[in-house]
């Protein structure tokens, strides 16, 4: 088993580690104070090719594979979770469903200048009523001619209302199955459309600079070539996309739990305390020890559930492991950073505290914990109520 990343991966992480030092970590403090989205970062993590990594060339991708795009977020991650947001969900939430569901027309229009940064996607999934409960969704779509008229509102949706966001792709109920059950249907809805409305999200804990925001729907009306693959099809849609992004939001976990470590040994390195260097307290060494050695592990398997995924096996198990294990990881690394740095931990200037509030989301987000151990013990046979 050769455990070596290729040539191209390791080139593709140096690359994104010395950009993210250089363009990112100097000005990661301010936009999180400001709450500011920066247009200039995405356009610049756009130029270096970081959007749209393992789509084809031809669309405007850089063709390479889905481990190679989740060491990109893994290491824009380890500076800034926000931006880091900014590319996880560009990525898979945004145009992922276009490559994988548009029509070839929907991908000739959008992809290009999607991969290239010069405009963001958005995935219209969660709602006020519909959280960890996908399927709760109310946002309607009913049609009327050969339009589709939408009611609704979304919440919480990542990249919806920057100053390039393009549109969001929209999950809605457009009917009742045979079954009973509720049909959804997705729509691609731009921004500007009569009846859509994108407002920002403001005074959040975490990803400051990511941008957030509310969606509403008043009799918004789209074509029906706005839709996403065929009626019917949004809650298969919604599923594949969120089995991909949960991989994503591992590699957020990863570079978070490395930045902190990264962070807290460098500090305990230079930090002295009754004349000696903190790193060379039992306390803190051996904390830190542990800490470095789930990071390996969780980097072990995500990497794993990435290779599943670009073997085209099946991977939805794997992924909700490694997106619940790095989180938690995450979660543990930033504790034992801001405990390895006492009170200086706890300010501002010193960078370790952005990464503890920015771990939280990352328990939540594409799936709480909760409903990771629930997917998990599924596909172990279990049928937990």
């Amino acid at each position: 088993m050769d455990m070596e990343l290729p040539e191209s991966h390791q080139m593709l992480r140096d690359t994104v580690r010395e950009f993210a030092e250089r363009e990112i970590k100097p000005v990661a403090g301010e936009l999180d104070e400001k709450e500011e989205f920066s247009v200039e970062l995405t356009h610049k993590m756009g130029e270096l090719g970081l959007f749209g990594i393992f789509l084809p060339e031809e669309y405007g991708g850089q063709g390479m594979d889905y481990l190679a795009y989740v060491i990109a977020v893994e290491e824009i991650s380890r500076v800034d979770g926000s931006q880091g947001a900014t590319i996880a969900a560009g990525n898979s939430l945004g145009l992922g469903p276009i490559y994988y569901f548009g029509s070839e027309e929907q991908k000739r229009k959008y992809l290009p200048e999607l991969c290239a940064g010069k405009k963001l996607f958005a995935f219209g999934l969660t709602e006020p009523n519909a959280g960890s409960d996908a399927g709760g969704t109310q946002t309607t779509a009913k049609r009327d001619g050969d339009e589709w008229v939408i009611n609704g509102s979304k919440i919480f949706i990542t990249n919806a209302s920057t100053p390039i966001t393009w549109g969001t792709v929209v999950q809605t109920v457009t009917g009742t199955r045979s079954d009973g059950k509720k049909e959804y249907t997705t729509f691609i809805v731009e921004n500007g459309s009569p009846g859509f409305e994108a407002r920002p999200m403001h005074k959040k804990m975490m990803w400051r600079a990511s941008n957030t925001s509310e969606l509403y729907f008043d009799n918004c009306r789209v074509k029906d070539s706005a839709m996403l693959g065929k009626r019917g099809e949004g809650f298969h849609q919604m599923l594949h996309t969120l089995d991909s992004g949960r991989l994503a939001i591992a590699a957020m976990g990863l570079g978070c739990a490395q930045g902190a470590l990264d962070l807290a040994l460098g500090y305990t390195a230079q930090r002295k305390q009754f004349g000696r260097p903190v790193n060379s307290f039992q306390a803190v060494a051996f904390r830190l020890a542990g800490v470095a050695t789930e990071i390996e592990a969780a980097r072990a398997l995500l990497y794993r559930a990435c290779w599943l995924r670009d073997s085209g096996r099946p991977f939805a198990k794997e992924a909700a492991m490694a997106k619940l294990y790095c989180s938690e990881v995450a979660l543990r690394a930033v504790n034992a950073g801001v405990q390895a740095m006492g009170g200086y931990g706890l300010m501002k200037e010193y960078g370790m505290e952005r990464y503890y509030r920015d771990q939280k989301l990352l328990e939540i987000g594409e799936g709480t914990s909760e409903i990771q151990r629930l997917v998990i013990a599924r596909h172990l046979g279990c049928k937990p109520l």
